[in-house]
């Protein structure tokens, strides 16, 4: 469609007066009109000015065809469907410095230390702790993995109701008197946890002096993945050593003795290796950031263990010593560098990386999280 510029050139009219007497003026020019200036000037009154006079001194128009513009005109709009984005000269690239980063996760000030940390770990748990732990569970029956299992964590009676104390809780504290009371002579030992069937329904609680920091607002400070320890925090760390403490202090022998110590801490972490195989695998299988994965899920279930004991949400009171009923997927928040999306990480990944620490105790260092706590509580 061609365009047409209308340009105007002034045109130079020379016109002398006109002057017609009387009535002769008058049948000269019929039609004319008076100037309505004519008594305000009185030697010009006989000036008449014809539509035909005004019309010739009107400047003429002239009409200028023209070609296609030479210049693109841009299109209004947004751009079709499916049409390539247009090429950009380096002259057209702004020249503002756009900086981008990473924000480090809060907590983690040690996060590479730690990630490898747990990369080595959990090539030592590939290569002999899960497998031997999986050895242990699928050829030492039962009844007796299980009385095992009760009669570590009825040692852990007295700490848990100390702490209960520095709480200021003496109903629960009173709870736990009577389970390690019931255990102890009913339960042979705590082998048999009696305390919790009927008719006494005394469930066993996990407790700390971890968690009575946390229960007292003592933060976690740096997050931390040990090498034998596993993950923990500085609090946790500094409870877990304490706990540690309380018997060998308080009652002596045989807590002190390596006869005792030796095999309690090997039999206590393939229990606790065991018995979490099925969530560390959970934990892992597919996952992003196997590391960000147990970090998250340490710190969140540690954190929900620390509001049940303020009555802000329910959960398992038996906390970190138990595993949780499901994991499955666990996609961590905050991802390592280059970790792909869970979308195209392979459903069929055979990798199972384990969490796996000889001589760990299960109620400080299990890198689990309650899978209904998991959702309501952040770090």
């Amino acid at each position: 469609m061609s365009a047409m510029l209308l340009t105007a050139a002034p045109v130079h009219v020379t016109a002398a007066p006109i002057s017609l007497p009387g009535d002769a003026a008058s049948a000269a020019l019929a039609g004319a009109v008076l100037s309505p200036f004519a008594g305000d000037f009185p030697a010009a009154a006989s000036i008449a000015v014809s539509p035909l006079a005004l019309a010739v001194s009107l400047p003429a128009i002239e009409i200028f065809p023209q070609g296609l513009p030479t210049q693109d005109i841009p299109p209004v709009g947004p751009a079709p469907l499916g049409t390539p984005p247009a090429q950009r000269t380096p002259n057209d690239i702004p020249k503002d410095i756009v900086v981008t980063g990473r924000k480090e996760t809060a907590g983690d000030p040690l996060r590479a230390v730690n990630a490898e940390s747990f990369a080595v770990t959990q090539k030592v748990d590939d290569a002999v702790i899960g497998p031997v732990a999986r050895t242990y569970k699928n050829n030492v029956p039962s009844p007796i993995r299980r009385g095992i299992h009760n009669f570590l964590y009825n040692l852990r009676e007295p700490i848990v109701f100390l702490n209960f104390l520095l709480q200021f809780k003496p109903g629960k504290a009173a709870e736990t008197v009577g389970r390690f009371a019931i255990n102890t002579t009913i339960g042979v030992a705590g082998v048999l946890d009696m305390a919790k069937r009927k008719p006494f329904h005394l469930p066993r609680r996990s407790n700390g002096f971890a968690n009575t920091l946390g229960y007292y607002g003592v933060k976690n400070g740096p997050f931390l993945f040990l090498p034998i320890v596993g993950p923990t925090t500085i609090r946790d760390l500094l409870g877990g050593a304490v706990d540690r403490l309380i018997l060998p202090v308080g009652v002596g022998h045989p807590f002190t003795s390596t006869s005792y110590t030796v095999p309690a801490g090997i039999l206590g972490a393939l229990d606790h290796r065991s018995e979490f195989d099925q969530t560390l695998k959970d934990l892992h299988d597919n996952s992003p950031d196997p590391y960000a994965a147990t970090r998250a899920f340490y710190l969140n279930r540690r954190q929900a263990e620390i509001d049940h004991l303020h009555g802000r949400v329910e959960g398992d009171p038996a906390g970190m010593s138990g595993p949780p009923p499901s994991v499955v997927p666990f996609v961590p928040s905050d991802l390592e560098p280059g970790a792909k999306p869970v979308s195209e990480v392979p459903a069929e990944s055979s990798s199972a990386p384990a969490v796996g620490e000889p001589g760990v105790d299960p109620a400080v260092a299990a890198p689990a999280v309650n899978a209904k706590t998991e959702a309501e509580i952040r770090p």
